[in-house]
């Protein structure tokens, strides 16, 4: 491969990243943009975005959004979503899960994941209790801000950890700063127990679960979990964790092959 031949390819990589990085921050920013302000947004050279927003308007990847040049996610990745839900078993499996945590406990069961360096919450059962708990899916949150976060980097090294979550995550929603060397320690007993559970740090009435779902080499690639107010998530501990760690299991490597 000669040095033309690669430059190109670098190019096209770069290309490719950022068109990536324009679809994530429509997602998380969940409303219509102009071009140009996705560039400022994204920090990015706004003739690089507009050609590429134009290359992926082209491919049905984004769609205009009224008459103004504001464009969104398009009905492409839709039918790619539902592809990807029609091959891939563990989607069901993941939805009967769910079902059954929550009819089980009457609590708000989720199915959890990181997304980059943050938490999502990829998929939500709803409770059946008149009062119910939830959360937006998709949202990205601070991995130190949440349950499933002392599970999903357990298979790092501590300094792994450090470099992965920003510094600024470490900041909690009232202001207050949690310590990262308590976050690494939580996360090392954690992994070690299989589970997690605490008063939730972004609000004030709830008390949050999550335990591993787990690949081929043990490592945490995602948790189920359950969200629960305070007094009753404290007193139905043991069983709440007892049927998240059943379902969690049938979700896990080898269970599924």
């Amino acid at each position: 491969m000669d040095v033309v031949e690669t430059t190109a390819t670098a190019k096209r990589a770069r290309g490719l990243d950022r068109a990536f990085e324009i679809l994530d921050f429509l997602r998380n920013h969940k409303a219509p943009m102009r071009p140009n302000e996705i560039a400022v947004q994204i920090g990015a050279p706004r003739s690089s975005v507009y050609e590429l927003v134009n290359l992926l308007l082209r491919n049905e990847i984004l769609e205009f959004v009224g008459a103004d040049g504001r464009v969104f996610l398009g009905r492409k990745l839709y039918f790619l979503g539902a592809a990807y839900e029609a091959q891939f078993d563990f989607t069901r499996e993941c939805e009967v899960a769910l079902e059954t945590v929550a009819r089980k406990t009457r609590e708000t069961a989720q199915f959890c994941m990181l997304d980059g360096n943050k938490y999502t919450v990829v998929r939500m059962k709803e409770g059946a209790r008149p009062f119910r708990i939830s959360s937006d899916t998709g949202q990205s949150v601070p991995i130190p801000w949440t349950a499933s976060g002392r599970l999903l980097v357990g298979h790092m090294s501590d300094q792994e950890i450090l470099d992965f979550i920003p510094a600024e995550d470490f900041q909690l929603p009232d202001g207050g700063w949690l310590d990262p060397a308590d976050f690494l320690q939580q996360v090392r007993d954690a992994t070690a127990r299989g589970d997690f559970t605490f008063n939730s740090i972004v609000d004030s009435f709830t008390h949050c679960f999550a335990v591993p779902v787990t690949d081929a080499e043990r490592k945490c690639v995602a948790t189920l979990c359950l969200v629960a107010p305070r007094e009753d998530g404290v007193a139905n501990k043991q069983t709440y964790l007892q049927y998240l760690k059943e379902a969690a299991r049938v979700l896990s490597f080898p269970a599924l092959r």
